[in-house]
């Protein structure tokens, strides 16, 4: 199967499968008389495994490491539930860093209104200043991001 079918019956393009052949992901493919990638006929269910890990968390160089151990015969599912449960617990401590942003935004909004409310109209209020410097050891984003592991 060329890149282009596969691309196609995969739902990620050409570049993509090149990325994943680069990384290791995927075996590379023959070459045809024209010098055209043709993958073999389980490489869809590769690309699929692929994807389905991507949508849990799992980082292309988790999946390299794991998808290594599986190509030579090994059984990676101890290591696959381990890195699991290490994204949870990531997702734990984002949910954490959350709740304690929502509330200490929601305590800020409320001291706010009460400093406009002794602010004349034009003059400065200083809000920002009034931001506690950030506590060490506890992060707090507005935008969480997955964490990911070097190596894995």
């Amino acid at each position: 199967m060329r890149s282009g079918q596969l691309a196609r019956q995969s739902g990620v393009s050409t570049d993509t499968l090149r990325h994943y052949e680069r990384l290791g992901l995927l075996p590379r493919p023959q070459r045809t008389a024209g010098n055209y990638r043709e993958y073999p006929p389980t490489s869809p269910q590769r690309v699929e495994l692929i994807q389905r890990a991507l949508t849990i968390g799992f980082s292309l160089a988790e999946l390299k490491t794991i998808l290594t151990v599986r190509d030579k015969g090994g059984a990676p599912c101890r290591q696959v539930r381990d890195l699991l449960r290490s994204k949870i617990l990531d997702l734990d401590q984002q949910i954490s860093n959350l709740v304690f942003l929502r509330a200490e935004m929601n305590r800020l909004s409320r001291e706010w209104d009460k400093r406009l409310q002794r602010t004349k109209p034009g003059q400065v209020a200083r809000l920002l200043e009034s931001v506690p410097l950030r506590e060490s050891g506890r992060v707090v984003s507005a935008a969480p991001t997955l964490r990911k592991k070097k190596g894995l």
